[in-house]
């Protein structure tokens, strides 16, 4: 028995629809279960819809705040403001729209980004967008590269903070972040697997003027449509691309022939109208990780235990000429939330596991095994076993 399974065991009970605790759900990198307490969070829903009709959306917007404050909490970081919309691709959007990629047509990236930032870059190289993609595997290299590439006419850098393919962290992200404020250019940071896995004081490492995007589909526990974009409280960026709720306040205020204004709130990036039943899933998810007493660190603790046992089970079971190897083999401390392997076989392995019942995940030629906090070792060690029987009986 590992010190994880004792926090793991007594959240189990507490995701019964799920039935985590006879289930090998290793997707904890993509899609964790969801409590309980997130279906009295949908029915609640359904009351306040059929008892308030139209008035509806204030109590929305009140389980969103519960969201955001959960966030400025976790990064340290009471001033921010934190845009919500239904994916990361509609904000990704509207924040592109603000730079003024017309005379400042060069934006940097790296080669480890996730498809909603990637394909979106990649298209605007057809009209005419200049985008640099750097190498991201070594920090220190990466960070030579940006300020090499750094120039009058760049118009933003955007890179994760965790790379979702590896769980590797970028090491250098406040040396980034302090670089591109020197310069005038805005830096986005993707934190999809950097949220509620590896706690960061935006206050201690001066990252205040960053924009940060956050979503809920995975470590969170919020399920879907409930993503954010930090942006700076002083934050001078206006999007062209720009919904009716990102000026919700001024919805009786005359029109005039004047620019389009915007909320003085958190939601200047945001679009319009929108289903509220995923804001009081993930507000009734936030109140139960805070009962649980599930505090940043807490959470940090338990995925590097978890991902330590995983190493040690796989090196344990690993052969000679099976093909498989770590993706990562960076320390723990500079490690997410999930194991990463590779292997030209990852997507039969996925394949193999699932008709197995075991849920998993791969990318290429890289396998991902992501536990949650309610995993125990003897789900570690059941995963890692069938892994390695179907890799021999392929």
């Amino acid at each position: 028995m590992q010190e994880f399974d004792k926090l793991a065991q007594t959240l189990q009970p507490f995701y019964s629809r799920f039935n985590v605790a006879n289930r090998l759900l290793f997707t904890g990198h993509s899609h964790q279960a969801w409590p309980d307490t997130a279906f009295d969070g949908v029915q609640e829903y359904m009351n306040v819809v059929a008892d308030q009709v139209d008035k509806k959306w204030g109590f929305g917007f009140e389980k969103t705040e519960i969201m955001r404050e959960y966030l400025r909490n976790f990064y340290d970081d009471p001033s921010g403001k934190y845009c919500r919309e239904q994916n990361t691709h509609v904000l990704i959007i509207a924040w592109l729209s603000a730079l003024d990629l017309k005379n400042k047509p060069k934006i940097i990236t790296t080669t480890g980004e996730f498809h909603s930032m990637y394909r979106q870059l990649k298209s605007l190289e057809s009209v005419g967008v200049e985008v640099a993609y750097l190498p991201h595997e070594d920090d220190d290299l990466l960070f030579e590269s940006i300020k090499k590439e750094l120039d009058e006419r760049t118009s933003a850098v955007m890179l994760s903070r965790i790379y979702y393919e590896t769980s590797e962290i970028n090491t250098r992200l406040s040396d980034i972040a302090r670089l591109t404020k020197q310069a005038g250019v805005p830096l986005m940071v993707d934190d999809y697997h950097g949220t509620n896995v590896v706690p960061i004081s935006f206050k201690e490492e001066e990252l205040e003027h960053i924009y940060l995007l956050v979503g809920g589909y995975k470590y969170l526990q919020w399920g879907e449509a409930n993503c954010f974009l930090r942006f700076p409280a002083d934050c001078n960026l206006k999007p062209i691309i720009t919904g009716w709720f990102s000026a919700f306040e001024q919805l009786d205020h005359p029109r005039t022939d004047g620019p389009v204004q915007f909320d003085d709130g958190d939601q200047k990036y945001a679009t319009a109208t929108y289903d509220p039943i995923s804001q009081f899933r993930a507000a009734a998810v936030t109140e139960f990780f805070q009962v649980q007493g599930l505090t940043p660190q807490v959470l940090r603790n338990q995925y590097s235990a978890q991902l330590s046992y995983l190493r040690s089970l796989f090196d344990e079971h690993n052969f000679e000429g099976s093909e498989i190897e770590h993706a990562n083999t960076r320390p723990v401390e500079e490690s997410g939330g999930f194991l990463a392997l590779r292997s030209p076989h990852a997507r039969e392995l996925r394949a193999a596991l699932l008709e197995k019942d075991i849920f998993s995940d791969a990318r290429d030629q890289i396998i991902r095994l992501g536990p949650a906090p309610y995993t125990t070792s003897l789900q570690c060690e059941k995963v890692i076993k069938a892994l390695f029987d179907s890799l021999k009986s392929l």
